[in-house]
């Protein structure tokens, strides 16, 4: 049974954050600190790289259009982690039975674990984010009930051919450091038997 109120709660909440998503920023400070904002910081304040964006599937042109409509407004971004086991298994089941297109966004190195309460604002997994609403943990009455008020389908309207695209990592993965060429060092210089014919070095 629905809840009235809290359908209504959900909805207030979708329609005053939907016009704009947040961006996310991460910011490599000059001692080395990693942290993470809402804002667009200052070029003093270190090396900034915007995180990954949750910009969904709507693009997607195998969707119909009905369903594209509904994720260009309310995109929906799967966060997991390596060790959440049934509960993550469950809550990409629960997207399936639906149709409802996702990105997912899986936590595996340690750079991932120390952004993830800082980008889903807690330490449950999985997360599901609605537009900007955000259900931490695996709650099945409560993810369908704001995929409904999103407008997501009960049964699922997508092609027999649409194809999960695999999880993508939680944070930018930084590029190996360039290896170091070993210089290769000079050959000893070897002496002319020819002309001392007895081998004796003076």
């Amino acid at each position: 049974m629905r809840n009235p109120l809290l359908i209504s709660t959900i909805a207030g909440a979708m329609l005053l954050v939907a016009p704009a998503a947040q961006a996310q920023y991460k910011v490599v400070g000059p001692d080395g600190k990693v942290t993470y904002t809402d804002r667009a910081p200052s070029t003093t304040e270190g090396r900034t790289t915007p995180v990954k964006s949750d910009t969904g599937r709507a693009s997607d042109p195998s969707l119909p259009f009905a369903l594209r409509q509904v994720a260009t407004r309310f995109p929906v971004t799967l966060y997991t982690t390596k060790e959440c086991g049934e509960a993550c298994a469950q809550g990409r089941s629960l997207l399936a039975r639906r149709g409802v297109p996702y990105v997912e966004r899986i936590a595996e190195t340690s750079e991932d674990r120390e952004a993830w309460p800082r980008l889903v604002g807690g330490s449950e997994a999985p997360v599901l984010k609605v537009g900007e609403q955000t259900l931490r943990g695996f709650a099945p009455l409560g993810w369908d009930e704001t995929l409904d008020v999103a407008g997501y389908p009960r049964q699922s309207l997508l092609p027999a051919n649409y194809a999960q695209l695999p999880a993508l990592p939680l944070t930018e993965r930084r590029p190996p450091p360039p290896q170091e060429r070993a210089v290769p060092q000079p050959a000893a210089p070897q002496s002319d038997t020819r002309s001392n014919p007895s081998g004796i070095r003076f």
